[in-house]
């Protein structure tokens, strides 16, 4: 049996897409909850422009009150220069440096072409040699929903990566509607090309699908996934897309299997438990939030 690292995301994919707005203060003790329930990493903000996410205005604040309360590894998300500059002018240790494998994605959710964003990032990552960079890919399977993207296309975005010197490359099912079958033929087409990389899974759950793709990644040696407190989350430029693969049902799955993560299911409910309260209390997001 394996040791598996579980990321939440609810701080970050968790809530940019709800119709409500969490203070960062609340956010912070959300964070601080789901460290307590023994959660290795937290993925805890987006530097992106409020103007456009207003669940991720105040990241900041997030990051700095959450690096001073918890032990857990604490990640931020950047889409281009301006987020890189932004994550490391606020401490962030490890900053996520993600595209899209779609064009049409990309063209929506950083308003570029894809090759256009891998450069920016490639000038940043070289830019910031004391930063621990990682890796992500959004819509890395399927775009639009009955879209399949295309192994050669992923495998040119993680090779990019790699180019810029990033060794830990996560892919993600963004919509949630990749078949296990159609997912694994891809990630499989990926390790064979490139076996010296790390990689890990960031699903989204549409289909019910998730954790038979967690299981077979587990196959292959993937232990690292993402998932979000309660299944909240989605993409606010991604129509259709579902929430996340939620971090309670997947504990208790690799549990179910023997395999270890470190994490006690009942802090981990009571996390849950707290996320949910304050989501159910909290304002409206504006209603021009994601036009």
């Amino acid at each position: 049996m394996a040791r598996v690292e579980v990321t939440d995301v609810f701080l970050r994919d968790g809530i940019q897409d709800e119709p409500v707005l969490l203070t960062p203060a609340q956010r912070v003790e959300i964070g601080e909850a789901v460290a307590a329930a023994g959660v290795p990493r937290l993925e805890v903000a987006s530097f992106v422009n409020p103007a456009r996410v207003p669940q991720m205005a105040g990241a900041e604040e997030v990051l700095a009150g959450l690096a001073a309360r918890v032990d857990a590894e604490l990640t931020v998300l950047t889409l281009n220069g301006r987020g890189v500059d932004r994550a490391v002018a606020a401490g962030a240790e490890h900053v996520q440096i993600v595209t899209s494998a779609s064009e049409e994605h990309s063209a929506a959710n950083a308003g570029r072409s894809v090759d256009a964003a891998l450069a920016d990032l490639a000038g940043q990552v070289a830019a910031h040699p004391g930063t621990d960079f990682v890796a992500g890919v959004s819509t890395a399977f399927t775009y639009p929903v009955d879209t399949l993207i295309g192994a050669e296309q992923l495998l040119r975005v993680v090779r990019a990566f790699r180019a810029m010197g990033v060794r830990t490359i996560g892919l993600a099912d963004t919509l949630g509607t990749t078949s296990t079958a159609d997912l694994m033929a891809a990630v499989d087409h990926v390790l064979d090309a490139e076996p010296d990389l790390a990689f890990s899974l960031h699903l989204h759950d549409a289909l019910g699908q998730a954790l038979d793709t967690v299981d077979a990644a587990l196959e292959r040696g993937i232990v690292r996934f993402d998932a979000a407190l309660g299944g909240y989350g989605g993409c606010p430029f991604a129509p259709g897309a579902a929430g996340n693969l939620s971090t309670g049902e997947l504990v208790r799955h690799l549990h179910e299997r023997g395999h270890e993560t470190g994490i006690d299911e009942d802090r981990l409910a009571e996390a849950t438990a707290l996320a949910r309260s304050i989501m159910a209390a909290a304002p409206a997001a504006p209603a021009t939030a994601h036009a």
